[in-house]
């Protein structure tokens, strides 16, 4: 028996920003939070949701305190603003970040605590109310996080969610308009940052055959789309399928779960301050050059979804193939390949692989095993950027 779970109501495509207006009218609210990255207002990308909000008489209370790869600090900030605000409804605009902040701010509206109290890996409350609705609406295509249930937070050394029900989107507004402008390493960031969403929900043991079609549209259509995304800024139709790409990656995730290219990218983030659309580039080449033998059927599938030549090979050599095509595919977006880029030494390497280790949630999905053996063998390969087994 299969379960598939999704925000109540999905709207996709150019345009789709207008049904905002829809949402108030069937709310009927008079108080609304709106969590949006600083850079939005500063570039008046946020306007035409404002003058939606405002045209329906409702009172706004704007929020820009949003950071890249929040802290715990700055979730309970924008927390407390949402509950001095009374708001009736939340809005999230903006990347990964604003999103999963946005989705906090909804649910602890009526509860009791802080962000750190409800995390998955030291965290001992739960949720006990639903909060207020949200509507999140992305303006990257990468993170899929307008359709799931997780919030990510910094920690220290390495990062923590909160996931539950209760942080799932009521409405989900992808509109490509809103990621028309957004500059080349970031379009290229968040999409191999989706990519890695559908690459590892295809592979996850928690995968089913729903969300298998969904990750293998959403591979094939970011790999087709992704480079001329990011080097052809009046390439609108890439732009568009990207968000469709990205979307269907989420709701892949979303059901069938991330591995260990996530596990292992969290200490990047926090240990090294790796923005995470790029930390899960720099790794997917080299976890995958160790867990393929695992996954030879899934491969073949990746490796007919992106293109790569498949007639007359065996499934091993193709996933030694999609495993190059994966690490060219980085380079060719303008992206680092390696972890010394970010001037990652060896002696880090430890403090790393014990991080990644405790990311047991993430890792158990894998389908092969992640040792401690394996964790460091991925990350010393990725430090100087070379593949052993493809």
């Amino acid at each position: 028996m299969y379960q598939f779970v999704s925000p109540k109501k999905v709207y996709y495509g150019e345009g789709s920003l207008s049904r905002l207006q829809d949402v108030l009218q069937e709310l009927n609210v008079h108080r609304v939070f709106v969590v949006a990255d600083p850079a939005l207002k500063d570039l008046q990308v946020i306007d035409p949701i404002i003058h939606i909000l405002e045209g329906e008489g409702v009172e706004v209370t704007i929020s820009t305190d949003v950071v890249p790869e929040p802290s715990l600090n700055v979730g309970n900030q924008i927390v407390e603003q949402a509950r001095e605000a009374q708001a009736e409804l939340v809005v999230g605009v903006g990347g990964g970040s604003a999103l999963d902040l946005a989705k906090a701010a909804a649910v602890f509206i009526d509860n009791k605590g802080r962000v750190e109290d409800f995390l998955d890996l030291s965290g001992e409350q739960k949720f006990e109310s639903r909060g207020v609705p949200k509507v999140l609406i992305p303006t990257t295509s990468g993170t899929g996080a307008e359709v799931t249930d997780i919030s990510v937070f910094s920690l220290e050394d390495t990062k923590d969610v909160m996931t539950h029900p209760y942080l799932l989107a009521d409405y989900a507004i992808i509109d490509p308009v809103m990621t028309y402008t957004l500059p080349p390493n970031v379009t290229a960031s968040s999409g191999m940052d989706a990519l890695t969403h559908a690459i590892e929900a295809y592979t996850s043991k928690h995968a089913t055959p729903l969300t298998d079609s969904l990750a293998l549209e959403a591979i094939g259509r970011i790999s087709r789309n992704i480079r001329s995304a990011v080097w052809n800024d009046r390439d609108y139709k890439a732009r568009e399928q990207m968000a469709l790409g990205s979307m269907q990656a989420g709701m892949s995730f979303y059901n069938a779960g991330v591995a260990g290219v996530h596990a292992l990218a969290y200490p990047l983030g926090g240990i090294h301050k790796v923005p995470h659309g790029e930390s899960n580039a720099v790794l997917l080449p080299f976890v995958y050059d160790s867990i393929f033998p695992a996954c030879l059927d899934k491969m073949a599938g990746i490796g007919k979804a992106l293109g790569v030549p498949v007639d007359g090979k065996t499934n091993r050599q193709v996933a030694q193939t999609v495993v190059r095509y994966l690490l060219q595919l980085v380079e060719d977006v303008g992206l680092p390949t390696k972890l010394s880029v970010y001037d990652i030494e060896e002696k880090d390497m430890e403090r790393l692989v014990d991080n990644g280790l405790q990311q047991n949630r993430l890792l158990k999905r894998s389908p092969k095993p992640l040792s401690e053996t394996a964790v460091r063998q991925i990350y010393f390969n990725a430090l100087r950027g070379e593949l052993t087994h493809s």
